[in-house]
């Protein structure tokens, strides 16, 4: 999901020079121990698991787009300081093996990616694409938007946290086993609301991060581009693929993203009078949101509401 930045290795530099004021010295009286998250679905399931046992932090500041993220020097002195650092894994985060291979002393890591079966990104009949395709398909980065591979992405994060503190390994897995039966609830309600609707097909009118989430249920999905395209613009047959679609099947909500402008999904729906709802990809939250104490099966649950919906 993040991508690589050309300044890193300048930004390394910094951190070499700031290393002696990092955050080790600033939280010396904290006895816990520091876990450093990426983006908001770890950090959620860690808060989750551990609670206020651990000093927790998410790099990616609320609001922004994960895409567009550059690691600041704090960062990588974070990273560098912590016992346990959790990030996605993929294409999207090789500024993390400079980083690693660069600090000091050897990092625990959790990469969400290998705790789950990963499927290639996928382009469907409509898709705006790259102007300049790749070589070789990439491997889709949004493993937390299936509840299922949740599940299995909570327990590797669990048991880090276990190996990291054992003095609270009891608390961990009695935390973690209670919140499995919720996400296993989320999972549930959404198979439900899919086996029993009269559709099977969700439009996006923008980037679609949720094949994982689609193959889970068994949905069928148009979108105007793939899930980390960094297209903003989609062509005339693209927009015109996805009216012709929504009018041909009835379909009554065109959904968008969060920190999406809407304008793809609104021009549809204004040629199509469908309704426009936010399907919630839970990279990141807004600051309102994460104040609000707002979650991923919250989140989660917003989206069920709306597939609901949409699917009516």
């Amino acid at each position: 999901m993040i991508k690589k930045i050309s300044a890193l290795f300048t930004a390394l530099s910094l951190s070499a020079l700031l290393v002696s004021c990092g955050p080790a010295a600033e939280n010396a009286g904290d006895s816990r121990i520091s876990v450093v998250t990426t983006i908001f679905p770890q950090y959620d399931f860690v808060r989750q698991i551990a609670g206020d046992n651990v000093n927790l932090t998410l790099l990616l500041r609320p609001g922004a787009e994960s895409h567009t993220y550059e690691p600041t020097p704090q960062d990588m002195i974070l990273i560098q300081d912590c016992d346990l650092f959790i990030y996605n894994g993929g294409e999207g985060d090789v500024w993390v093996d400079s980083i690693l291979e660069s600090v000091s002393r050897p990092v625990n890591t959790i990469a969400m990616m290998d705790l789950a079966e990963t499927v290639e990104e996928e382009t469907v009949e409509g898709m705006k694409t790259e102007d300049e395709g790749e070589d070789e398909p990439e491997l889709d980065e949004h493993v937390w938007t299936s509840p299922e591979n949740a599940v299995r992405i909570v327990s590797g994060i669990s048991e880090g946290l276990c190996k990291a503190d054992p003095e609270h390994a009891e608390l961990y897995r009695l935390n973690t086993e209670k919140y499995i039966l919720g996400l296993e609830a989320l999972d549930q309600r959404f198979d439900d609301i899919v086996s029993k609707s009269a559709r099977s097909t969700v439009i996006f009118g923008d980037r679609f991060p949720f094949r994982y989430f689609a193959d889970s249920y068994g949905l069928d999905y148009y979108a105007a581009f793939p899930g980390c395209s960094t297209e903003s613009e989609p062509g005339a047959s693209t927009i015109s693929f996805l009216i012709e679609k929504v009018k041909k099947e009835s379909i009554p909500v065109v959904f968008k993203i969060e920190f999406s402008s809407g304008k793809i999904a609104e021009a549809i729906a204004e040629e199509t009078g469908a309704e426009v709802l936010e399907f919630h990809s839970c990279h990141n939250v807004t600051t309102d949101d994460l104040n609000s104490g707002e979650t991923y099966i919250s989140l989660m649950n917003r989206n069920a509401d709306n597939l609901e919906k949409a699917l009516s």
